[in-house]
């Protein structure tokens, strides 16, 4: 039984930051992907949203991280990240410039 899943709750949102920027430069890509996804729907996910080829994804999962408010302490959540590698030539164009 294969159920087809909308690329849109495969792909939660593009992860920004100063390494995920430096690679970027290299054609690779960093998001946020729901828990149960696997390697497969993300590269679909990924080719029909931006309508690009993907040629490698890396998948890891993010441990929490002890965080404390006043004098309770905590930690952040547990998330999926996927490093997404685009055919030479391709890019993913995100607030409105292309890298």
């Amino acid at each position: 039984m294969n159920i087809q899943k909308d690329p849109r709750e495969v792909i939660i949102r593009p992860v920004i930051s100063e390494r995920s920027y430096d690679m970027m430069e290299k054609g690779k890509y960093t998001f946020e992907v729901a828990k149960d996804s696997n390697k497969i729907e993300i590269k679909d996910a990924v080719e029909a949203i931006f309508d690009v080829k993907v040629l490698n994804v890396n998948v890891s999962t993010v441990k929490p991280k002890p965080k404390r408010v006043r004098y309770t302490p905590g930690h952040t959540k547990t998330w999926k990240k996927a490093i997404v590698k685009l055919r030479e030539g391709d890019s993913i164009e995100l607030f409105g410039n292309t890298q």
